[in-house]
């Protein structure tokens, strides 16, 4: 009798022992009883047989994980602090008859065994697909200009580095040159955007080059679409892999190259459990298996800027010039924007509505000087919380009553409203009757179809104004928008976040640069603080520089942070768990606790939240710490990016 350590995929407890028959290579994929639930397992290791009676493997499939995959679930279980089984689950396997015939020139039995596999996974639908091996090349070359040239000279002299791109600059470009050397060399490369950059436009232009060595990998392909992609995956015929950051995961043996787009995103943060970055992991899979990562963006994030060596890449293809036009307002439809948007309209030309992402909590901003009421410790505005008819600071938890008039100007004209897309839309509705006013966020845009059919509407003139949030400013491609309007910049800019002023300047910037591009345009900025948005708006880098010195010895990408949640029906229980794990982590050194209070949503989906804050000079001593106090409740978040 053989017995082994089984990881269960999808599970936060503990791997168990079973036993069987069979000799079975570490890294298999099986099926085993727990709870008596039939589920998949990951053979670990072989061991000695324990003392207790344990259960049988019921099924040994023909899936497996390579050395590399268990070492990087190892990495994610050990960096993000949760179990073997968590981290298996964002992990594909590979096929185990591909062991036999993954090398090139095995002629049609390489398509026929895939066919074989595809039509006992999916049914015939796939095969027929399948078994098109090495179907026709596109030879279409990808022609560099000479500062395009120069940076990707410079991206091959660093196995990490940064590509600062200004938008039109031709980022694209110089991947693609780097993806035909790959190709040239047989390998693959994984090129990372985020989900809402997957567009139409992209995979159009990447099948245009590479035909059939691509394929693209989301959450809204259909599921046939998925099959179809995996199969060739598995066949080994495919070279570029365009998808959002789970296509980091796919079975891949030749890996060459790895480009993570839109490095600044923060949709590359999972937001449960496994709470990775796939940027980081990106940056450490490259290491795993020594192959070069790019990360590219026109607003890079301060950590990549900081941490890397870069490329700027400056200029662009668009000859349009771009007036900026800011406004002293709050967040509204200020007639200014309304006449404007008529005056684009009557020119049968197209304009774009930003609004930021809503925040969970408003902000109180004074009307009259735009002041926003800050923490008299922290450098982040306060947040409105009505229920409790007061102001909370999300970081060190200091809590103040509602102000009746602004600490700044001393006038009562406070407000904490915000305007949401549907209000927008409909509000301009009324206003421009005749108009074609689209909304395009998630609530409306919530399958890849829809995404086409909403940009080719656009496209085709047949709507004339777009509104939107974050999605608006994603690698979208607008033919003829010479009207940006961008509302809420001051409601971003005082977010409690402390990259607060990176992220509205790097949001502004994006939705600008959706203008503009076949002619001259005009963006609109609401803000009270103009100032500070011209002095940076075409010198990102100037803002980079400034900001180190705001975050040195207390934010990253000098510090680590982590945060640990603690939810439960029961709100007493959930604090309870927080306090005692707060007393274990004071007696560890090398931690600073930054606070321990409930969360600033104190209540989701009918649990009790709290939080503890961690700060650190080093990763390792927040993971040793975390481990040797966790409690049972505890949900740790290693480099948080929501503390909302």
């Amino acid at each position: 009798m053989n017995y082994y350590n089984i990881s269960i995929v999808g599970s936060p407890l503990e791997p168990f022992t079973y036993h069987s028959d069979n000799k079975i290579p570490v890294g298999t994929r099986v099926s085993v009883h727990v709870r008596n639930r039939t589920v998949n397992g990951i053979v670990l290791s072989e061991c000695e047989k324990p003392e207790f009676n344990t259960n049988e493997i019921l099924e040994i499939s023909e899936f497996y994980y390579l050395p590399k995959q268990i070492t990087l679930a190892k990495f994610i279980s050990s960096y993000y602090i949760c179990s073997l089984g968590d981290a298996f689950s964002v992990l594909l396997p590979f096929w185990g008859k591909v062991k036999t015939f993954l090398p090139k020139n095995h002629g049609n039995s390489c398509a026929t065994q895939i066919s074989t596999w595809a039509v006992q996974q999916f049914g015939t639908q796939v095969s027929t697909w399948a078994v098109r091996h090495e179907s026709q090349k596109h030879t279409s070359k990808i022609t560099l200009s000479s500062k395009q040239k120069k940076a990707l000279f410079f991206l091959k002299q660093h196995k990490v580095s940064l590509l600062f791109g200004d938008t039109g600059s031709g980022k694209t470009e110089v991947y693609m040159k780097y993806f035909e050397q790959m190709i040239q060399e047989g390998k693959t490369s994984i090129f990372l955007m985020p989900e809402i950059s997957l567009t139409p436009q992209m995979s159009k232009r990447l099948k245009e080059h590479f035909g059939e060595d691509f394929v693209m990998w989301h959450s809204k392909l259909t599921p046939l679409a998925k099959k179809k992609a995996l199969a060739k995956i598995y066949a080994g015929e495919v070279k570029i892999i365009a998808g959002a950051r789970s296509a980091l995961f796919l079975p891949i043996k030749n890996l060459g190259f790895i480009v993570v787009d839109e490095e600044h995103d923060e949709s590359y943060k999972s937001s449960s459990r496994p709470r990775y970055n796939a940027r980081d992991l990106a940056i450490y899979m490259g290491k795993l298996y020594e192959v070069p990562v790019v990360l590219g963006s026109a607003t890079p994030s301060l950590n990549s800027y900081v941490k890397f060596p870069h490329y700027r890449l400056k200029g662009g293809h668009f000859s349009a010039d771009k007036q900026f036009i800011y406004e002293k307002s709050a967040e509204s439809l200020s007639p200014l924007i309304v006449e404007n948007l008529q005056k684009v309209y009557e020119k049968k030309e197209q304009s774009i509505v930003f609004l930021p992402t809503r925040a969970n909590f408003k902000y109180l901003q004074c009307q009259d000087c735009g002041h926003t009421v800050k923490c008299a410790f922290c450098s982040v505005g306060m947040s409105v919380h009505q229920h409790s008819r007061a102001l909370k600071c999300h970081y060190c938890n200091f809590t103040q009553a509602i102000p009746q008039v602004c600490p700044e100007c001393h006038s009562p004209n406070l407000s904490s409203s915000r305007l949401g897309t549907a209000e927008a839309v409909k509000n301009l509705q009324e206003l421009l009757p005749k108009a074609n006013i689209e909304q395009f966020d998630r609530d409306v845009i919530t399958t890849a179809n829809k995404l086409k059919k909403a940009l080719k509407r656009f496209n085709d003139k047949e709507s004339d104004i777009l509104v939107g949030t974050q999605m608006l400013s994603k690698g979208h491609d607008y033919h003829g928008v010479t009207l940006a309007v961008v509302l809420g910049m001051d409601n971003m800019l005082n977010m409690s976040d402390y990259r607060a002023r990176e992220k509205a300047l790097s949001s502004l910037i994006q939705v600008a640069g959706r203008s503009g591009r076949a002619k001259d345009a005009k963006v609109i900025v609401q803000t009270f603080n103009e100032e500070f948005f011209k002095n940076y708006i075409d010198k990102y880098e100037n803002f980079l520089e400034e900001e180190k010195f705001f975050r040195q010895e207390l934010y990253p990408p000098y510090k680590k942070l982590c945060r640990i949640l603690f939810a439960h029906k029961n709100g007493a229980k959930a604090q309870e768990q927080m306090r005692k794990m707060h007393d274990k982590l004071l007696t560890c050194k090398g931690v600073e606790i930054v606070g321990a209070k409930k969360c600033a949503i104190e209540k989701v989906a009918n649990k009790y939240r709290f939080e503890i804050l961690l700060r650190a000079d080093k990763s390792t001593d927040i993971i040793k710490a975390v481990k040797a106090s966790k409690v049972d409740l505890a949900e740790v978040d290693m480099d948080p990016i929501e503390f909302g």
